[in-house]
């Protein structure tokens, strides 16, 4: 069999990780083998940080709808059983956003609920 040789692709293989980990301190931008590992750790938080940042927003969301609510004198679990009783389908996210930003229309939601 001919020889091949394959230092150009190698070459562009190694050069692709080191421009993924631009920006990183140390020999973690500039060395192959510590390059791969950072990018092992920051491409799996990466991940779970998608996840946690989903759970960090309902959780501040929940947080701005119960304290819009309270100032009517119910409390957030009322609240959220008596828009499902109304089938009134307001997410929290939108639920937040108009305690927040468009009060009188959330009071209209809040006294609807109240009848």
């Amino acid at each position: 069999m001919t020889r091949v040789k394959r230092g150009t692709i190698a070459h562009k293989k190694r050069e692709k990780i080191l421009r993924y980990t631009k920006g990183f301190k140390w020999g973690r931008k500039s060395k192959e083998r510590l390059a791969k590992e950072a990018l092992l750790h920051a491409w799996s938080h990466a991940f779970s940080g998608r996840k946690i940042k989903k759970r960090d927003f309902r959780r501040l969301w929940q947080t701005k709808i119960k304290a819009a609510v309270e100032f009517f004198g119910l409390k957030y679990n009322q609240f959220i059983f008596a828009l499902r009783q109304k089938q009134i389908n307001l997410n929290r996210k939108i639920l937040a956003e108009l305690a927040e930003e468009q009060s009188e229309i959330f009071k209209d939601i809040v006294e609807e609920i109240k009848k």
